[in-house]
């Protein structure tokens, strides 16, 4: 693959200058997949919020992070209209050339593209949602080719204050987006479960959740004593404690970092070489 077309990746960093675990993650793991896979792979990082850094379609291959706050923050900002306008061109490419630009959007992103797309609404939380948690696929979401290796339910960090909700199918049908995966079953709460998954096209695809998310920045995390505080205050010291075991399950958060965006790299990487 070496002496392949070199691909290139644009990292968005969403979170505005705030300490993170999931850019570290992310640069991580595209280290270890062109190590692994692809020597050809190249990747920059633009801090959006922040800076204002916004890349152009010189990239093959988009991933666009979590971040804090509310997803309404950016409405009438500069940055978010040009996080749009770049979903926009995206979808503009792909419609008229053979080779096509993915993407994939994590939290805070999926959140945004939510609103773009209207589908859902996007609400905050009744209380923050943080932690390891099981999340089940849909009917689309098993034949979804990203989460292949991946068992149903399969686990993964999830840390929010909002939310999409009450799908419409019309909506869904309309542009041809899937919903992929949804929030565990709570039969004890009498409250919807939120959408953790949706293929906005079918080069653009993006996660609630944290695919990102490793043992060894999810440790450093909870070991911080005003989170774990935070996390003994809000879920009890049971519940701390058992996120921290289960890191050490191979099953759990490492697994669904090794399949989800492994895959979705592998399946942009083959597209735009077999062009």
């Amino acid at each position: 693959m070496s002496e392949r077309k070199q691909i290139k990746v644009a990292v968005i960093d969403m979170n505005n200058g705030f300490p993170n675990q999931g850019m570290r993650g992310i640069q991580e793991l595209l280290n270890s997949y062109r190590d692994n896979n692809a020597p050809n792979l190249t990747f920059d990082l633009f801090d959006l919020r922040q800076k204002g850094e916004i890349p152009d379609l010189s990239y093959d291959i988009f991933i666009s992070s979590g971040g804090p706050g509310s997803p309404f923050d950016g409405e009438g900002e500069k940055w978010e209209n040009d996080f749009f306008f770049l979903l926009d061109e995206i979808e503009g490419f792909n419609n008229t050339n053979e080779h096509k630009k993915h993407a994939f959007l994590i939290c805070h992103s999926f959140q945004l593209a939510c609103r773009k797309y209207g589908l859902g609404t996007v609400t905050q939380r009744k209380s923050n949602a943080f932690g390891i948690f099981s999340i089940s696929l849909t009917d689309n979401g098993e034949q979804e080719t990203v989460f292949n290796g991946l068992p149903d339910p399969f686990y993964s960090v999830d840390s929010r204050d909002w939310q999409v909700i009450q799908p419409n199918e019309a909506d869904f049908e309309t542009r041809g987006a899937k919903i992929l995966a949804i929030e565990k079953e709570r039969p004890h709460v009498a409250l919807e479960r939120c959408l953790m998954a949706i293929r906005f096209s079918e080069q653009i695809i993006g996660t609630q959740f944290h695919p990102e998310a490793d043992p060894v920045g999810m440790k450093m995390y909870l070991l911080q004593d005003d989170k774990k505080t935070a996390i003994t205050k809000n879920h009890g010291e049971d519940k701390y404690f058992d996120m921290l075991d289960s890191l050490d399950d191979p099953n759990r958060i490492t697994l669904t970092q090794s399949v989800i965006l492994p895959n979705f790299l592998t399946e942009a990487i083959n597209a735009l070489q077999k062009v």
